[in-house]
C-alpha cells in the first residue's frame, strides 16, 4: 500500500521549491549583470527614471507648475540647474515630474496592450481555422498603419483635454495590440500541438483552462520581452502626441509638451528648453531598448552565448 505523504513533507517540499526558485532568480540576474553590460546600463537608466518619478516631490527643488515672473528664461545656474521657461518655472523640476507622466502612460499602455495582445494571440492559435483567419486579417489591417498614425486617429476620435489622459493611454494601447498578438500567436502555434496539450484535452479540461493554464505561461518570455520594448515606444508616442497637441495639456509636466511650446519658440535664445526634455526622452527610450534587447538574448536559448 502506498505511503501517505504527511503535511510536514508537503511543507518541506514547498519550501525547497521556493528556495530553489529564489536561487535561480538571483543567479539569472547576477549572470545578466555580469554578461550583459549594455542591458545593465539600460536597467540603471530605467531605475533612475522610476526613482525620479517616485520621489519627484523630494528631488524637485521647485513647484513644477508655479509661475514666477521674476525668473523668466533664466539660464542654467546653481539656483536653477536647467534654467527656467518663459513662465519662470524651473525646467529641472518639470523634467522630474514629467517622468511621472511618461511612466504612467508608458506602463499603462504597454501592460494593457501587451496583455490584450497575449490573450488574442493565444486564442487565435488555440482555435485555429476560421477564428484564426478572422483575427489575423483584423490584425493585418491594424498592422498596415504606422504606430503614430493609429495613435493620432484614436486620440482624435476619443477627444483630448486636461483630464483625458486615459484617452492618450488608449490611443497608444491600440497599435501595440496587433504587434504583440502576431508574435504570441507564432509562439503559441508550436505549443497547442504538443502531446501534453492533447493529454490535457483527454482528461476533460476546458478550452479556457488549457489556454491560460498551459499555453499562456509558455509564451510569457516573448510577452515580457515585448513589454519592455514597447515601454520605450509608448514613452516616445506620448511625447509625440503631446508635441502635436494631442496629448496632455498645460500645466501638466510632460516632456513632449516642454518641447512643443517654448522649446521651439525660444530655441536660439534658450536652447536648454529643448535640450533637457529631448535628452530625457532619448535616454528613456535608449534605456528600455537596451534592457529589452539584452533580456531577449538572456531568455531565448538560441541567442545565449557562453
Amino acid at each position: 500500500m502506498a505511503e501517505l505523504v504527511s503535511s510536514a513533507d508537503i511543507i518541506a517540499r514547498r519550501r525547497y521549491l521556493e528556495s530553489t526558485g529564489r536561487r535561480r532568480f538571483v543567479r539569472f540576474w547576477a549572470d545578466f549583470v555580469r554578461r550583459r553590460p549594455l542591458g545593465t546600463a539600460g536597467a540603471v537608466l530605467i531605475v533612475v527614471m522610476i526613482v525620479a518619478a517616485a520621489l519627484a516631490g523630494v528631488i524637485a527643488p521647485y513647484d513644477p507648475v508655479k509661475i514666477n515672473f521674476a525668473d523668466l528664461l533664466e539660464p542654467p545656474s546653481p539656483e536653477h540647474l536647467l534654467g527656467t521657461d518663459p513662465f519662470g518655472r524651473d525646467v529641472f523640476s518639470r523634467l522630474v515630474f514629467g517622468a511621472r507622466t511618461a511612466l504612467l502612460v508608458g506602463f499603462a499602455s504597454s501592460v494593457v496592450g501587451c496583455s490584450v495582445g497575449l490573450v488574442i494571440g493565444v486564442v487565435s492559435a488555440y482555435f485555429g481555422g476560421r477564428v484564426d483567419t478572422l483575427i489575423q486579417r483584423l490584425m493585418d489591417v491594424l498592422l498596415s498603419f504606422p504606430l503614430i498614425v493609429i495613435a493620432i486617429a484614436v486620440v482624435a476620435a476619443l477627444g483630448t483635454g486636461e483630464d483625458k489622459i486615459g484617452n492618450v493611454i488608449a490611443a497608444i494601447t491600440v497599435p501595440i495590440i496587433p504587434r504583440v498578438a502576431r508574435v504570441v500567436r507564432a509562439s503559441a502555434l508550436g505549443i497547442v500541438n504538443m502531446p501534453y496539450i492533447e493529454a490535457t484535452r483527454a482528461v476533460g479540461s476546458g478550452g479556457i483552462r488549457i489556454m491560460f493554464r498551459h499555453v499562456a505561461p509558455n509564451v510569457f518570455a516573448p510577452y515580457l520581452i515585448m513589454l519592455t520594448a514597447f515601454l520605450g515606444q509608448a514613452i516616445l508616442l506620448e511625447a509625440s502626441l503631446s508635441f502635436l497637441g494631442l496629448g496632455v495639456f498645460e500645466p501638466t509636466p510632460s516632456w513632449g509638451l516642454m518641447l512643443r511650446g517654448a522649446g521651439m519658440q525660444f530655441l536660439e535664445r534658450a536652447p536648454w528648453l529643448a535640450v533637457a526634455p529631448g535628452v530625457a526622452i532619448s535616454l528613456a527610450v535608449f534605456g528600455f531598448n537596451l534592457f529589452g534587447d539584452s533580456l531577449r538574448d538572456a531568455l531565448d536559448p538560441r541567442l545565449r552565448t557562453g
